[in-house]
């Protein structure tokens, strides 16, 4: 548990995914896309992949993976990573993590727009 204590303090964003995992690759690819550079950490393919899924496990991952961890706090799988997005929340997060580039600026000005377009349909 110290080992996945000391990989999420390293970087603001961090997931432990696997690469057969299709909901890890769907989770990757939404922090890709705005812009934000993950420490991704396959647990299929790392040294002692399996004792760190147990880890996780043992701080409430479950499913084990995706793990998102922002500013080095557990924020969940895929559904709870999915929910915040939705409910607008994710992005913030990100921001007060320092993760997001500075190119998000104009997709969030988009995305708010967009919401804003859909609200008024």
């Amino acid at each position: 548990m110290d080992r996945v204590k000391k990989m999420v303090s390293e970087r603001p964003v961090v997931i432990f995914s696997k690469t057969s995992c299709c909901m890890s690759h769907t989770i990757k690819t939404l922090f890709c896309d705005f812009g934000v550079n993950p420490s991704v950490h396959e647990l299929d393919e790392v040294p002692r992949g399996r004792d760190i899924e147990q880890a996780l496990s043992r701080l409430g991952c479950t499913p084990s993976v995706p793990a998102v961890f922002i500013s080095g706090e557990l924020v969940g799988g895929a559904n709870e990573v999915m929910s915040l997005h939705l409910n607008r929340s994710l992005i913030p997060m990100l921001k007060k993590a320092g993760a997001l580039w500075a190119r998000l600026s104009g997709l969030q000005s988009y995305i708010s727009k967009r919401g804003e377009e859909e609200k008024d349909n």
